[in-house]
């Protein structure tokens, strides 16, 4: 490491290993002191005058030597001063250093345009338009209720969350402190509650200092780690705010949604994702020119391209407009002049935004609220009759990453409850579909499934067989001879004392007489009617 300092200020190889050998590696002053005494005591034998050696690179920018022995300019050790600066006389003269760029900022572009107030929020109008929303009012009456912020990913359930607290008229007497539930444990909610009881009782000019807790990904905290913010909670120890991608139902425990008011957040529209673009664009302190360190242009097609393919998600859109400015930027740098004082405009174009984003992004959990909601969809769209609509969302859930033999056995299910006896062949159509998915398996298999899509939705609709046994089910049990046994002449009668004791006896076997009537159902059921179907003869049972 030290050698290679020493030779990158300019040092050859032998000199550099001399100073080494003699120093032992004491460090990398010393070594120096050592190479420079060497090259002095060279230069006065060869001259009285001191002239500065050309070879001889300029010390202070690498180091500053801090030590007790006399300066390296006294006469006693024999050393050349280092110029401050080369005299213009030098027959050696610095070469013109190279301009250089104005610091870039490493945070990621979606975090620096993160808005800081509530009137900087884009997109969520049904909870910040109306001045008399939950969120106007705590705000203006400085009084934080605990919320859920429910809403998919890049919708803002974080940045609501700090706009809020910044947003209060008395926003310094408000401490806002993040934990994520996929790194924190109770102990880290512990030592934050114990902070805020803290705080709380400390109060300085009058003022108390309360503590709102945002706890990112909510959801993945277990039962037990969910229950310990109830009491502080309960207490007012901590306003509590808790962001989470699923749905709150099925993911939160209850006591803590009846402590906490749930506010969703819907996926941002195009039009509010290109606002949040064209921010970033146009805000020179923080926005995207700060992350390549020059002046940049986004026209108004890049805008509108990540705008539409992003899903309503910012943090996908700013992101990929951070890597479009870098591919950008990397592009002009290959074909421009290092030493050019004249920077040539950089501009992103539509080809470094399809190669930023690469595809479409999906919104799309196969354990998720979106798993359910997109096979509701199929399911209604073929009810429905709609075989567009019912292709267009299993191909949602294909590219999502579903699995198609999931999407084959709802196939098969929808064959029975929704179809049934209108179209008998719907049930076969399903299970051979099944079938293919399991031989072939994905990407060829879609079509498979396309096909079964399709005759499903084309398919005649009866839902007589599901309504015949929901209504067998409830007569089950509800009915007062749910218990009742079988009717003997229904009966099995394999041995001589079963016939003795009545099994089977009246029955009438059916292919023999097919007009004289029978009863199947219990004497307490007679005559009920669950199927509403003609039965072979084409009459009304």
């Amino acid at each position: 490491m030290e050698k290679q300092q020493l030779l990158e200020m300019g040092f050859s190889d032998e000199l550099v290993s001399q100073a080494l050998s003699a120093t032992v590696g004491k460090s990398l002053s010393s070594a120096t002191e050592w190479i420079l005494s060497q090259e002095s005591t060279t230069e006065n034998k060869r001259s009285p005058v001191l002239t500065p050696s050309p070879s001889q690179p300029k010390i202070n920018p690498f180091f500053r030597l801090n030590s007790a022995k006399k300066p390296r300019h006294s006469p006693d050790n024999h050393q050349q001063p280092v110029p401050a600066a080369e005299p213009e006389s030098s027959p050696h003269p610095e070469p013109k250093k190279r301009k250089q760029p104005p610091p870039r900022n490493e945070q990621p572009l979606a975090e620096r345009m993160r808005p800081h107030t509530i009137s900087q929020i884009v997109g969520q109008d049904h909870l910040l338009a109306d001045q008399s929303s939950i969120l106007r009012s705590a705000i203006d009456r400085d009084r934080l209720p605990s919320l859920i912020l429910w809403g998919p990913p890049g919708t803002g359930k974080t940045s609501i969350g700090r706009a809020i607290v910044n947003s209060c008229s008395s926003s310094s007497s408000y401490r806002f402190v993040t934990l994520s539930a996929v790194t924190a444990g109770v102990k880290d909610v512990r030592d934050v509650v114990d902070e805020a009881r803290k705080r709380k009782k400390n109060t300085i000019n009058g003022t108390i200092t309360r503590t709102v807790l945002f706890v990112d990904e909510v959801h993945r905290f277990n039962k037990s780690q969910l229950d310990s913010f109830l009491p502080v909670i309960e207490d007012g120890s901590i306003i509590f705010i808790g962001a989470t991608t699923e749905n709150p139902s099925f993911h939160l425990i209850t006591p803590l949604l009846s402590r906490c008011r749930v506010l969703t957040l819907n996926p941002l529209q195009p039009h509010h994702v290109s606002t949040i673009l064209k921010r970033a664009t146009e805000d020179s302190d923080i926005g995207l020119s700060q992350s390549v360190g020059r002046a940049i242009n986004v026209n108004d097609e890049v805008i509108e391209f990540l705008s539409q393919h992003c899903d309503g998600d910012a943090r996908v859109a700013l992101n990929a407009l951070e890597i479009s400015a870098i591919t950008a930027a990397s592009r002009l740098g290959s074909t421009t002049s290092d030493n050019s004082d004249s920077a040539a405009l950089l501009g992103v174009t539509i080809e470094d935004a399809k190669e930023a984003l690469q595809s479409k992004h999906l919104s799309y959990d196969k354990n998720g609220e979106q798993h359910y909601n997109l096979i509701s969809a199929l399911h209604k769209s073929m009810r429905g009759s709609d075989a567009n609509a019912s292709i267009y969302w299993l191909a949602r859930m294909l590219e999502g990453g579903e699995q198609p033999l999931y999407i084959a056995r709802r196939l098969i299910q929808f064959a029975s409850e929704d179809v049934g006896l209108a179209d008998t062949s719907a049930l076969t159509q399903a299970v051979s579909c099944y079938q293919a998915c399991h031989f072939i398996g994905m990407p060829e298999c879609r079509v498979n499934l396309a096909q079964c899509v399709a005759y499903l939705a084309l398919a005649p609709k009866s839902i007589a067989v599901y309504r015949a046994l929901e209504a067998a089910t409830k007569a089950v049990k509800d009915s007062i001879g749910q218990n009742e046994g079988v009717p003997l002449h229904l009966r099995n009668a394999p041995t001589k004392l079963m016939k003795e004791l009545g099994y089977g006896k009246d029955y009438i076997y059916t292919p023999d007489n097919p007009s004289l009537p029978q009863s199947f159902l219990p004497v307490s059921l007679q005559g009920s009617k669950f199927l509403d179907w003609p039965d072979i003869f084409g009459a009304d049972k």
